[in-house]
């Protein structure tokens, strides 16, 4: 199976299975994408037809360029991976988003946690609860020795000191067993004072900052609890941070709406105040709600994402390039093949953990009781649960088995697919959509750079 397409300018051909990717002109274009289907003869009488003024020697090597490439498999590749997809993925835990706090001391329109509560009485996670978690996770790493610990809410930073707590007791329990943390702390930023800088800049691999992009934009969503915007009481503090950390082991988080549906002036804004690590995520929304993303918005925000690339490209020659996380592609060593089929193994090696030690597939599945799986007291208890995520992969959901995007789309979002079609195992069509252009825009930089 291959995948043809033009932007940009370029012809890209993608060969699906193998991953190989192909920039052609017009002609061998074309013939690629004729010859899946057609004999040589039928392809090179075709070209000829539309192509009058190459000489039949000059076809007869494309025909033979397109033959070289499918004996190497990296052309029409037969898909070999479906075996590496096994009914059960037991792999041993990875990794634990932590909700240190479900409150917040901010009230964002659009936030899928209930303004941090989750649909609950909030509450900040204990100490002891920490270190409960933690003692969890090296219990059932297996022989991983890198181990991820993300700190979420709600707001994290309204329970700093218990992060503080607990990072330490991981630091300690993880060189008695033979164990390496890498911690992340995800903030709206509003109590980032010199203490969180200090301690982030020493501990956390990774510290995700939400802003939303032009100030009217963020301001409209992301508001304090007395209804103000908040981009002037964070900004200064998100650029005294990504300083503290030379720039590095951070990204700006933001969120497009159907309220900016022109979200690349947003990124753009993001970007040209300074900021190099940038992400932009479509809303998470519930039926009906009005700044929710329908299928009618997917013309115009495929656009954004290709005017996106186009002046990324344009920045990079200037030297003004930044990153954007969609765009960020691995064409030669990429995931494992196991997540390439599975996705982020929410359910088996990664969970997420409540104030009270409630165990959850992932953070956007907190407080929903269909989906408890247990506690980091008792373990694991909904066995069954788990193994439903277990077997969720791309051979899984019969939408993915024809989807060109398959190996780097993983399925998608287990999450996504629930709130979009009841079932872990479905597909929610808009979110695919809008990765298969995201992909599309990634490799079209790639052929462009080379």
């Amino acid at each position: 199976m291959i995948h043809c397409y033009k932007l940009n300018g370029y012809n890209i051909v993608l060969d699906v299975a193998s991953g190989s990717i192909h920039s052609a002109d017009d002609a061998a274009y074309d013939a690629i994408r004729l010859y899946e289907n057609e004999s040589a003869d039928d392809v090179k009488r075709h070209i000829s037809d539309k192509y009058p003024e190459l000489p039949e020697s000059g076809i007869d090597e494309i025909i033979g360029d397109i033959k070289a490439l499918k004996r190497d498999m990296k052309l029409y590749s037969p898909d070999i991976f479906r075996g590496a997809a096994r009914t059960e993925r037991e792999k041993p835990l990875k990794a634990l988003c932590l909700n240190v706090s479900h409150m917040c001391n901010m009230a964002c329109s659009y936030c899928f946690a209930d303004r941090g509560g989750y649909g609950g009485d909030g509450g900040l996670m204990s100490v002891e609860t920490g270190k409960q978690a933690v003692d969890f996770l090296i219990g059932n790493s297996g022989s991983r020795k890198n181990l991820d610990v993300d700190f979420f809410g709600g707001e994290p930073l309204l329970n700093w000191d218990a992060v503080k707590e607990i990072v330490r007791y991981a630091r300690g329990a993880g060189q008695e067993r033979g164990k390496r943390f890498r911690f992340t702390l995800t903030t709206n930023g509003v109590l980032i004072d010199d203490d969180v800088i200090d301690f982030t800049c020493r501990e956390m691999q990774n510290v995700v900052l939400s802003l939303d992009g032009r100030p009217e934009i963020n301001d409209a969503a992301r508001k304090l609890i007395d209804g103000g915007g908040s981009y002037s009481e964070v900004v200064p503090k998100f650029k005294k941070l990504v300083e503290a950390r030379g720039g590095k082991g951070y990204y700006i988080r933001g969120t497009f709406t159907r309220e900016n549906l022109d979200f690349t002036k947003d990124i753009l804004h993001i970007a040209d105040l300074g900021f190099k690590e940038l992400s932009m995520e479509p809303v998470v929304a519930g039926p009906g709600e009005p700044y929710g993303l329908t299928m009618a918005d997917l013309p115009e925000i495929c656009s954004q994402y290709e005017i996106l690339a186009g002046e990324m490209l344009k920045r990079d020659k200037k030297g003004k390039g930044f990153t954007f996380y969609h765009y960020k592609l691995d064409l030669t060593g990429g995931p494992c093949i196991y997540k390439r089929l599975a996705g982020c193994g929410a359910g088996t090696e990664y969970l997420a953990v409540t104030p009270g030690g409630e165990l959850y597939p992932c953070h956007q599945f907190v407080g929903n009781a269909e989906f408890l799986l247990g506690s980091v007291r008792d373990g694991v208890l909904n066995d069954k649960l788990r193994h439903e995520f277990s077997g969720c992969n791309i051979y899984s959901k019969p939408e993915c088995g024809g989807c060109w995007a398959r190996f780097y789309c993983s399925g998608g979002c287990a999450a996504n697919a629930y709130n979009a079609a009841g079932s872990i195992c479905g597909v929610y069509e808009l979110g695919c959509e809008m990765f298969k252009k995201r992909v599309e825009c990634a490799v079209m930089m790639k052929v462009a750079a080379i």
